[in-house]
């Protein structure tokens, strides 16, 4: 039975789960429904596949998804609607996406699902082929949702008397926009000044900031922005005509750099130009299907169509002014609908890798994320933490750590001692109402796993050797217990781990540095090589490792550390680590001394 902590003012999903089931049967209240008749509660995420969907854009699917997971656990029936905006238009072309050039810069404005794939992929167009990654990541991650193609709703006409009402209250749609559109210069008139005044000081820090560029690349913040559609997108505003919220994409070109010049409400007759080619052509909206409301008015109509109750949003959509701000104006007073819940999520960090945005190629995703941990783990980073508190997700050494940690919420969960909200969070990453997620039979700790695939460079024989001896009560007897986390350890060294950092075993002994050694030097080898047999597992070598210089120093064995004695410890541990490595750090001594082998260490040191 899942440990599923229930409302707790610690465990953030419980709470969104109260109250969307609360607003749920208001509104069936309200709508009179059968009280046999239990409410289908509808939440909602919305992802453009304009380019490589990154780790921020993940939380506006694992928002949701642990929300309705809490509530299917309660035994609702549960929606959770994933919206493809791949009718929105290709804005750009993505930097350092494989199997693109320049050229693609010719179908910007064109629908995403309209624009070609990149080279050799075997999807049909731009969209699809940043849709299937995705699709796949959220398959591993145990994610249930049903998947909604705006192409799909567009071109068939579904919403076909949404935009109708629209255009008929296209006055009272723009004097909303129009509240805003007030706010927005004075917001840009503000920062106009602030990034002049900026300017003068940043001058002065540019040494400053060269210098911490570093830090600065390896703390990304991946704040979501192309989430739940285009937060920038054209409201519909600027032409001569009046305002109008539908687009129509080009009969001629097929972009949407078109203008609305006359709509007729009586015909639906539209009429539009487009300033690329030139072409123009009138049409019969009530039955045309080649375009699209704009972004602001959009996403309220499709609340009200959907029923969605729960639908977070990234910092750029929930600012004065901004797409859920507008919406929530725009579904009341055109839509007759209700705004839903809609928490805004914060930035994910990622350490390790360089700050990006979803705009440009080489960004961190679900998928890469996956190479190098496992599902649980990653779902546990989305929900231990509250929409709006940041985290980081580790690419570098950090994951080791991250990691360490969750081996010790497991041992916590296995003991009892766990507090309420991390068996929450535990049970949430582990599983879902439909069940547990694949796990690691047996789970050895993640630094030891890469430390030894850093060292065999993935020989099987080798490693499996090494892992056997790490417990020899408890051998381990095929590699395929310690997978898929053993995989995941060797995918982070070889992708993630420069060449200069790895780690090379000696070949041969160093024997100018041997010939060097002091008395208490060649004394701590002497006593190091004397105990590796009765030591030879990873708690026997750590006691041995940290033991020698405790005897040099005449203490006993379980004496409490000292600075004097951590001085000689980490003096013994550069010799050590010079002798086998030709370094001053390396994996830790006890894992690298298993690796390595008693007969080669023993040659290494001298004996």
């Amino acid at each position: 039975m899942p440990i599923v902590a229930q409302s707790t003012e610690t465990d953030w999903v419980s709470r969104f789960a109260d109250d969307v089931i609360a607003e749920s049967e208001r509104r069936a209240s309200d709508a009179k429904q059968s009280p046999a008749a239990a409410p289908v509660v509808v939440v909602a995420s919305g992802l453009s596949p304009s380019g490589p969907i990154h780790l921020g854009n993940l939380r506006e699917v694992m928002t949701p998804h642990l929300v309705a997971d809490e509530i299917r656990r309660r035994g609702y029936e549960v929606r959770h609607l994933l919206s493809w905006d791949d009718y929105d238009r290709y804005r750009k072309v993505p930097a350092g996406v494989p199997g693109t050039d320049p050229s693609w810069a010719e179908h910007i404005g064109k629908p995403l699902t309209s624009v070609p794939a990149p080279a050799g992929s075997p999807y049909p167009n731009w969209a699809e082929h940043f849709k299937a990654a995705m699709t796949e990541s959220l398959a591993e991650l145990g994610v249930e949702y049903d998947g909604i193609s705006q192409t799909a709703q567009y071109t068939s006409g579904a919403y076909r008397e949404q935009i109708l009402h629209a255009m008929r209250h296209r006055a009272e749609i723009d004097a909303i926009l129009d509240r805003y559109r007030t706010k927005d210069k004075d917001k840009s008139k503000g920062a106009a000044k602030g990034q002049a005044q900026a300017g003068q000081a940043g001058q002065a820090g540019q040494a400053a900031q060269a210098k911490g560029g570093q830090k600065k690349a390896e703390e990304a913040e991946l704040a979501a922005e192309e989430g739940s559609g285009a937060a920038s997108e054209d409201d519909g505003s600027g032409g001569s005509a009046g305002y109008f919220p539908y687009k129509p994409y080009c009969g001629g070109c097929g972009k949407d750099l078109t203008t609305v010049t006359a709509y007729d409400d009586g015909t639906t007759e539209l009429t539009y130009t487009c300033a690329e080619c030139g072409f123009s052509e009138t049409v019969r909206l009530s039955e045309f299907n080649r375009g699209k409301l704009v972004w602001k008015v959009d996403w309220p109509m499709r609340w009200a169509y959907e029923g969605v109750i729960f639908e977070p949003s990234g910092v750029d959509h929930s600012s004065p002014g901004s797409s859920f701000v507008v919406g929530g104006q725009i579904v009341r007073e055109i839509f007759d609908g209700v705004q839903p819940i809609g928490p805004m999520y914060a930035f994910v960090g990622i350490s390790g890798m360089a700050k990006m945005s979803s705009s440009k190629g080489g960004v961190p995703t679900p998928a890469d994320a996956l190479k190098i941990m496992e599902a649980p783990l990653l779902r546990w980073l989305y929900a231990r933490r509250r929409p709006n508190q940041s985290f980081k997700i580790a690419f570098d050494q950090e994951i080791q750590r991250l990691y360490d940690e969750w081996d010790a919420l497991e041992r916590k969960v296995a003991d009892g001692s766990v507090l309420p909200a991390d068996a929450a969070a535990y049970a949430r990453a582990t599983g879902t109402a439909a069940g547990e997620l694949p796990r690691t039979p047996r789970p050895l700790p993640y630094r030891t796993l890469a430390s030894v695939v850093d060292i065999t460079a993935g020989a099987e024989e080798q490693t499996l050797r090494i892992l056997s001896e790490l417990d020899p009560a408890r051998p381990l007897t095929s590699l395929d217990e310690a997978r898929p986390r053993l995989d995941r350890a060797e995918n982070w060294i070889t992708s993630q781990v420069p060449a200069e950092a790895r780690t090379v075993v000696r070949s041969e002994p160093d024997q100018e540095l041997l010939a060097s050694l002091d008395e208490r030097g060649r004394e701590s080898l002497r006593l190091l090589l004397e105990g590796l047999d009765s030591h030879w597992s990873l708690d026997g070598l750590t006691t041995l490792v940290y033991g020698v210089p405790k005897v040099l120093e005449g203490l006993e064995p379980d004496a409490k550390p000292t600075p004097e004695l951590k001085t000689a410890q980490r003096q013994f541990f550069a010799l050590l680590y010079r002798l086998l490595v030709s370094r001053d750090t390396g994996p830790r001594l006890p894992t690298l001394l298993l690796a390595v082998g008693t007969d080669r260490v023993r040659k290494l040191l001298g004996a």
